[in-house]
């Protein structure tokens, strides 16, 4: 049996994991993008309060595999709290957690590295604080930011196969549940390779472009 008679015969279950991996992804990402820039924002703006908290965060969920942070959220701390959660919802909160400090600290970085003399120029020019904020300080802020943003949400799109150890029916589930009936783990995996080197190339090729095209060292501008 070939990759493509698999897909074909089994094209249900898998469209039904992706489907699952899709919505994890995208409610993973949207509350990372959010939450991620306002807390970068907020530790850029109060480096002694919020910064410190944001660093801290940053600090100590870089020790911790992500792996190791799903399974003590989904057993130990679900028993210490004497609750049982959707092993959907349980893996939405860390993979939004880890998407939120990883992209905050980006965003705390690119903000502390904005030369101050842009905007002391443009007030000279005599823009206000909102024409300066749009026409000089967003749109380079984003040229710094969306080339390390892409990378970080490819990084949590093949973190999210990581749920399928704590039960959720994501597209590596599948494929594993259907290696079990009819062992052909080269085609299956190759298939699910596929997969994510159709969605991953193009997302890090873009970014790696817009480094090359946008983004350059302003410190010293």
């Amino acid at each position: 049996m070939t990759t493509l008679e698999i897909l074909a015969r089994y094209r249900a279950a898998f469209l039904a994991g992706l489907g699952v991996t899709i919505r994890l992804f995208a409610l993973v990402s949207l509350i990372g993008l959010i939450a991620g820039i306002a807390l970068g924002t907020l530790a850029a703006k109060r480096p002694g309060t919020t910064g410190r908290l944001q660093r801290g965060l940053a600090f100590v969920l870089g020790g911790i595999p992500i792996l190791v942070f799903l399974f003590w959220a989904h057993f130990p701390l679900q028993q210490l709290l004497g609750v049982v959660l959707d092993p959907f919802f349980t893996a939405s909160v860390v993979l939004s957690v880890v998407n939120v400090v990883a992209i905050s600290d980006s965003t705390r970085s690119v903000l502390d590295d904005f030369p101050t003399q842009y905007v002391l120029a443009a007030r000279s020019c005599g823009l206000s604080s909102r024409e300066t904020f749009a026409r000089i300080e967003l749109p380079i802020i984003a040229r710094q930011l969306i080339p390390t943003l892409l990378p970080i949400q490819v990084s949590i799109l093949h973190a999210t196969l990581f749920a399928s150890l704590i039960s959720v029916e994501e597209v590596f589930r599948v494929a594993q549940r259907i290696n079990a009936q009819i062992y052909r783990p080269v085609q299956i995996y190759t298939a699910l390779a596929l997969f994510f080197l159709a969605v991953s190339l193009p997302v890090n090729g873009l970014a790696a472009w817009l480094r090359r095209r946008f983004t350059r060292s302003i410190s010293e501008t």
